[in-house]
């Protein structure tokens, strides 16, 4: 009897985040399943949180949001890299809102951060929106705690002690 694969999280809509400090290769794996998506044929848009802000914010200011965040919502997989690094105003912080709520249980995303989950309040300002945005984002998600060291912090110290 032939066995069949594990459903991918991506052909299920479910999120992946990856969690940890600087430097312990979140980006790197986050680009790496970005890459393999692409292989298969997806549609996928990499991004980090504070350019989707700000892309968000000019669409806004231009009477486009709408139309952008409709962009959005018809990628196959969006990367969020560097999610809640820094502290976002309220009206970036619903606009990133729509964003992921857009895309719950209907498309794959990718969020990576080195905040843990209690502490994204500092980030973003109303707490029932970040409650809100966490509960869309960690519902089903694949939560991957990717440590506490840096791979460049240990790689500069390996070369130091060669000199």
């Amino acid at each position: 009897m032939a066995m069949k694969a594990a459903p991918q999280p991506m052909s299920r809509s479910e999120p992946v985040i990856l969690l940890g400090e600087a430097g312990t290769g979140k980006t790197h794996l986050a680009v790496g399943l970005g890459v393999a998506a692409c292989r298969q044929r997806r549609r996928v848009r990499f991004t980090t949180a504070a350019q989707l802000v700000n892309e968000l914010i000019e669409a806004k200011s231009k009477s486009e949001l709408n139309r952008v965040t409709n962009r959005w919502t018809r990628y196959d997989l969006i990367v969020i890299d560097e999610m809640a690094y820094v502290a976002m105003p309220e009206a970036a912080a619903e606009m990133m809102f729509q964003i992921i709520a857009g895309r719950a249980e209907r498309a794959a995303v990718i969020v990576t951060t080195n905040l843990p989950f209690s502490e994204w309040t500092t980030v973003f300002p109303n707490p029932r929106l970040c409650k809100a945005l966490l509960d869309r984002i960690t519902d089903r998600a694949h939560i991957i705690d990717t440590g506490k060291e840096s791979y460049r912090f240990r790689r500069s110290m390996e070369r130091s002690k060669k000199c």
